[in-house]
Order: C-alpha cells, then structure tokens, then sequence
C-alpha cells in the first residue's frame, strides 16, 4: 500500500514515534516570564519567547487572557483590532501594470524597435507607412503579453484557491452563548466547537476531545487521519473526520500554520525562472548583433552605395523582423501555459508558468511530502499480497479485508481496500452484519463479526497492524510464518510501503 510512511514493525524501532513521545513529554513553559508577554502578535508568536503551539494548556489560558466561558463581543471587537480578521490579505498587482511589464524583455524591445522603424523611419519619399509589418508586429506582441498575462493572473490564485478550503462559519462562545459566527471574525483567545465533517476555522488547542481525529493532509501531507487528544494542537483548514472537541483559539489568520503557507505561495512572484534568464540572454545577443548589423548595413547602403532614405530603411527593417525569433516567446508561453493546464486537473498549484520547465530539467528530486508533491491517494498492489495458508486465495484476501472495513464514513484505508473491489456492494454481499468494531489508537485493528448467509456460520474477520493481527493467531501459527510475516514487513518498509494484515 503506497503513498505513506513506511512503518517498520518488531525488529525496527519506529524512530519517528519516539521522537514525538519525547517531544510530548515533560513540561513545557515560556522560555520567559510569561507576565512579560503581552496580549500581540509580536510577543504571541515570537518563539524566542514562547511556542504558545507546544506550552501547557493552563499557560495557553494564561497567554490568553480567557476561560473555557469564551470572550464577550466588546473584547472580540479589540482583540480584532490587534489582530486582524481570521483570514489571509493578499495584495493584488496593478492588471496594466502586470500586463506591460510581458513587454519589458530584451526580445520585446526588438520587436518594439521594429515596429517604430515600420510606422515612422520608414515613412519617406512619397510612400506610406509600412502598415503590414507594423500592424503583424504589434499583433504578436499583444498575443506574447496576453498569453503571459492570463496565465499568470491564473497562477497569481494559488492563495485564493487555498483560502477556498477555509471554513465559512464557526461555532463559538461568545458572552457565555454558543453561536454561529463568520470565520474571518475569530480571535486569539475565542472558544471553539466543531464535530465529524467540519473544518477546523483556526489554529487551536484542545481542552475537550472526544475519539478526534483529523485529516490535514492539505496542510502536513499525513495520508490519514492524525488523532487528537485534550493539549493537542489542530490546524485552521484540517477537517474533522471522528469525534467532536472543543478548543481554545491561539492563532489566526497569516500567523496559522495553513496562513503560514499560504504566504510562502504568496511570496514567490518576483522570482526570476531559468527560462526567463534564457529568453533575456537570447534578447540581448539579438539586440547586440542586430545593432552591429545595423551600423554595418548603415555604412556600406548609405556611404558606400548611396542607397535612398526609403531603401536602406526597408533593408534595416527586414533585418530587425528577421533577426529576432518573434514567435519564440508566444511559442513558449502556449506550450507552458498547456502544461499549466494539465498539471491544474491534477489539482497542482503552478505559481510561476516557467517553474515548469525548471521541473522538468531537474535530474533528482529529494521529497518528504506526501499529498504536495504526490497525490496523496493510497493504492493496493495486489501483485504483492503475500498469502501465509493454502485456504485463501488473494482474491479472498480482498474479500475478507473489505468486509472488516467501513462501507460509510470511511477513512483512507477503508476506502481503498473497498475501491479495490470490482463492484464495492461485494463488501457486504452475501453476509449479514452482526457486529462491526472501527479502528481505535489502542487495538490498531478493525474487526467484523458476520453471518455467512449460505451456511449459516457466524464468522469473524480481522484487519489491522501486522504484529497486532499475528499476535491473534493462536492455532496452526508457524514460527517460520512469523518469520516471512516480519521479513515482508521489512522488505516494504524499505520500498515505502505499508503492510496491513487480514
């Protein structure tokens, strides 16, 4: 099963676990007094005073200035004042600006140059303008410009499309009163409510959780959901996916995790791509050997062959078009604007067009993100189900799976595991349900208990971590099928996959 962690199991520590329990335990207060920490972002958020994300729970009440019974409207309304709303400003470009800056480029120069030399130089000795060239060249300029101009008006969304993700309304505390509330009107210190299926609406701390669990793929790559407990952090933007909790507020708006990254986005719009640095270094060779040719051609037509105004005008004019690659630029935009299309089904955010072809010529690429630089869908590789007993087959393996797994509410596993069959109905075909327990942090397993309804038997099937699931075999368990368990186990581990028993 691809697209997660890999989890090593019995002979090989899962290193990152342990990390977190050290992480999680002792006591953890401000690296200050934290009488000196007044109630504003600069001190909130400067972790070289506090990490108001990690403190107890009773210094985040402390920080904050409030109580389980929420803030009153008036101090809603101030600590807006000090904060700002709940949501991320973005600044937008000037259109025309945006638009002329695609004809601020060496090549466009050229093209500019010729079009003058076209409309006005060449206007002499009785004959008309040469509207033909000006008109085709201002043409492929405007097209050039546009193109460029679309696509990166398209691109310049990346951080509208995140806030799209962002919960609309939050149930809130204020005056002692539970109500419904914009979003945008959250502050630091307001208490919160949400339950299975809503978007967390800002950064918080939870001080009453029940069964929670959380999906924030979009935000940490985690291809399940993570669970949560009272003192655990959830992020603006996850969303609910079991349970129901209530929490305090610590951040909103730019300073959460998900406004964090939404300005990282945000901040990449004036870098300089290598295909920009390239076109740039092809202009100014064009200009620079054009205007050699063009002094040359101006000494031997004028000086040395006595040409007229109009003629040697017509002969530099056909030089300038045509020693300039003028299709070069819309070509290039077309082709990546096409890519940025593609790449935009698949639900990518392309913030700059040229980071395409940056991509492209990348020879090794490094990642830890699951879900920002894959797509965060888990499969089944049916080709690599290992069966231990000569009673089943893989296609049973499947069945059996599938039956221990939720047809409703499902969650990533669940889900995968019943898409893999041929008609997902299968997953309840020909069984009666008697009884269905979920998976839970402490047995790490799924178990199903059913009647056969062709015979009649009541049987029960089991799915969950391979070291948990072997260890309920009792009969006909081999030590030499432990071993092979525990060897496969390793064996996917070190391809990135994860084993999941039946």
């Amino acid at each position: 099963m691809s697209d997660v962690e890999p989890q090593r199991e019995k002979k090989v520590t899962n290193h990152r676990d342990i990390d977190e329990e050290h992480a999680n335990s002792g006591p953890k207060h401000a690296l200050v007094d934290m009488s000196t920490i007044e109630l504003k972002a600069e001190d909130l958020y400067d972790k070289a005073k506090v990490d108001i994300e990690a403190v107890e729970l009773e210094d985040v009440w402390t920080l904050l200035q409030c109580n389980e019974g929420g803030l009153t409207e008036d101090e809603c309304t101030r600590r807006r004042g000090i904060f700002g709303p709940n949501k991320i400003e973005t600044e937008e470009p000037n259109p025309i600006l945006q638009f002329l800056s695609f004809m601020w480029n060496p090549l466009s120069w050229v093209m500019e140059g010729a079009a003058i030399v076209a409309i006005a130089l060449s206007n002499g000795e009785g004959k008309a303008p040469d509207w033909p060239d000006f008109v085709g060249i201002v043409l492929l300029l405007l097209i050039n410009s546009t193109i460029g101009f679309i696509e990166e008006r398209n691109a310049g969304n990346a951080v509208k499309a995140l806030m799209d993700s962002l919960a609309p309304k939050a149930r809130c505390k204020r005056d002692g009163k539970w109500i419904e509330i914009e979003s945008a009107d959250l502050v630091p210190g307001d208490v919160i409510a949400f339950k299975i299926g809503d978007i967390v609406p800002g950064d918080c701390r939870l001080f009453d959780a029940i069964n929670v669990s959380c999906d924030q793929a979009s935000l940490t790559g985690e291809s399940l959901p993570v669970n949560k407990k009272v003192g655990d952090q959830c992020f603006s933007g996850s969303i609910c996916k079991q349970g129901e909790a209530e929490g305090v507020v610590i951040s909103t708006g730019p300073n959460t995790f998900f406004g964090r990254a939404a300005t990282l986005i945000g901040s990449d719009d004036d870098t300089t791509g290598h295909l920009q640095q390239v076109l740039s270094r092809i202009g100014l060779f064009c200009m620079v050997t054009i205007g050699l040719f063009i002094v040359l051609e101006i000494l031997v037509l004028y000086a040395g062959f006595r040409y007229r105004y109009r003629r040697g005008i017509d002969n530099i004019l056909v030089l300038l078009i045509g020693g300039i690659p003028i299709a070069m630029p819309c070509v290039l935009s077309v082709t990546l604007a096409v890519g940025a299309q593609q790449l935009a089904k698949h639900k990518a955010i392309v913030t700059r067009i040229t980071a395409i072809e940056e991509l492209a010529g990348v020879d090794i690429l490094c990642s830890d993100k699951t879900g920002t630089l894959t797509t965060n869908k888990l499969t089944i590789d049916t080709e690599l189900v290992k069966l231990y007993s000569d009673w089943a087959n893989v296609d049973d393996v499947i069945r059996f799976a599938a039956y221990a797994s939720r047809t409703e509410n499902q969650d990533a596993i669940d889900a995968t595991i019943v898409g893999t069959l041929k008609d997902p109905a299968e997953a309840r075909n020909g069984i009666k349900l008697l009884d269905f327990k979920p998976f839970n942090p402490v047995d790490k397993r799924t178990e199903i208990t059913y009647l056969e309804e062709a015979t009649g038997k009541m049987k029960r099937v089991t799915k969950g971590m391979t070291s948990i699931i072997i260890d309920l075999c009792k009969r006909n368990k081999t030590e030499a099928q432990e071993n092979a368990l525990e060897a496969d186990v390793e064996e996917f581990a070190n391809r990135g996959l994860r084993g999941l028993a039946v």
